[in-house]
């Protein structure tokens, strides 16, 4: 071509996640049975909508007026519903004008990184989720920023590092929090949450907080929402039913803008992402419309409450039979549906591998290798391959840490064990193979 056509960013966008889904669908057509723990959906993982929920879906699918364009930046009356559930919460003031809507999360997602300058970046938590950090790096043509998150204190953050990379990187201008976190499963304490406010406050920094999970906690744990604690930082709480109810394919999220009166260029950034929408014309109508009576109905807090329950119940399961393997740092899980569990330092070593019976499943894992692969990945592969279990390496999450990313959504207790005293085998295995 005349000019050159992609970015310096563009090689930061991957997604492993869904990536490690086409090396499945090959073990799956050779006859393997395949364990999707890859992906955090729980209709593929066969829960079961409510008929009270059908019900009400189905009686909006019957108006006219759900098959039309809404108001650009969203539904008026579901505006105001979440404006009025946000300003209960006795912090953060909203009206409905501080809320957008957009096509799912991913869309809210690169929307906001997209019209930051190159130069400005917004630290975010390692491991990371890959649709963050991938938007962040790609938008900055360079590699994400990021705080850590320390497996060895229940992947708290470590906010003495957050601290001195935002003190001595001029550049970034926002902080990312993942509350509960998606990759690790972690819940945000309030004091952590406070001091975040700190030194948002200190460094004029503005604070995203993705709380797509923030409902779904459990094990006596309870997510804190930004607007509890922002006080009067800028801020943008990014949500969404995808999770919560869920419904993943309704791809219905919004943004809620705090505080747009404390800082003109925040309010700016605001006021470009509300005439992106525009140009768009608007978002999604049907779920917008389903909002107010699904969530606001009595019957949905009970349902959710017993969903978290029994994703609390698998977190022991999978507690039980992986907390004791001695080549892993294991954490319990007390929010969102997902476990990052990580290899200890020196236990992955070059030329270990599962035994594989099935030859074309050997060669296909064979094929997969490359020189210098991460080994969490190495790993990651052979046991899609001999167990036929998908799960995803946590080097992909933008960690120098090695192990692999589980989801807790498995219905059926017995199936649930028999995937993860899989993966069990396999770490036992691996770890003391010799090449």
């Amino acid at each position: 071509m005349r000019q050159k056509l992609l970015s310096d960013g563009a090689k930061e966008l991957e997604y492993e996640i869904r990536d490690i889904v086409k090396k499945a669908e090959l073990v799956e057509k050779s006859g393997q049975r395949v364990y999707w723990e890859n992906i955090g959906d729980p209709i593929q993982k066969n829960a079961k909508v409510p008929d009270w929920m059908k019900e009400t879906v189905a009686e909006l699918v019957k108006d006219d007026a759900t098959y039309g364009y809404c108001h650009s930046k969203g539904e008026f009356a579901t505006r105001t519903f979440l404006a009025g559930r946000t300003n209960a919460m006795g912090g953060a003031q909203i009206t409905e004008n501080d809320i957008l809507f957009f096509n799912g999360l991913g869309d809210a997602i690169n929307k906001v990184y997209q019209f930051l300058t190159h130069s400005a970046r917004v630290i975010g938590p390692s491991p990371a989720y890959s649709t963050h950090s991938s938007a962040e790096a790609a938008h900055a043509n360079k590699s994400p920023i990021m705080y850590k998150l320390d497996p060895e204190n229940h992947w708290f953050p470590d906010l003495d590092d957050l601290y001195l990379s935002v003190k001595y990187n001029p550049n970034i201008v926002g902080i990312l929090i993942i509350n509960p976190d998606n990759p690790t499963g972690m819940v945000y304490p309030l004091e952590m949450l406070q001091r975040i406010v700190e030194i948002a406050k200190e460094f004029n920094l503005f604070i995203i907080s993705d709380e797509i999970y923030n409902n779904i906690t459990y094990n006596g744990a309870r997510a804190y929402a930004l607007a509890e604690v922002i006080d009067d930082v800028p801020g943008i709480a990014m949500k969404g039913i995808s999770k919560e109810l869920p419904w993943p394919g309704s791809r219905c999220g919004w943004m809620e803008f705090y505080n747009r009166d404390k800082d003109e260029q925040f309010d700016r950034l605001c006021k470009t992402l509300d005439d992106a929408k525009m140009i768009e014309v608007c978002s999604t109508t049907l779920p917008q419309k389903a909002i107010p009576r699904l969530l606001g109905d009595e019957r949905f807090m009970p349902y959710r409450k017993t969903l978290n329950e029994d994703i609390g119940r698998r977190a022991d399961i999978i507690a039980d039979i992986l907390a004791d393997v001695p080549y892993l740092t294991f954490n319990k899980t007390y929010g969102a549906f997902y476990n990052t569990i990580v290899f200890k330092p020196e236990v992955l070593k070059e030329g270990q591998l599962l035994k594989i019976e099935n030859p074309e499943l050997k060669a296909l894992a064979e094929s997969w290798l490359t020189e210098g692969m991460s080994l969490d990945k190495r790993f990651v592969y052979y046991l899609l391959a001999a167990k036929g279990v998908c799960v995803v390496p946590l080097s992909s999450f933008h960690s120098e840490l090695k192990g692999f990313r589980v989801t807790l959504l498995e219905e059926d207790k017995d199936l649930l064990r028999t995937t993860f005293e899989k993966i069990r085998d396999a770490v036992m295995e691996f770890c003391e193979s010799v090449s």
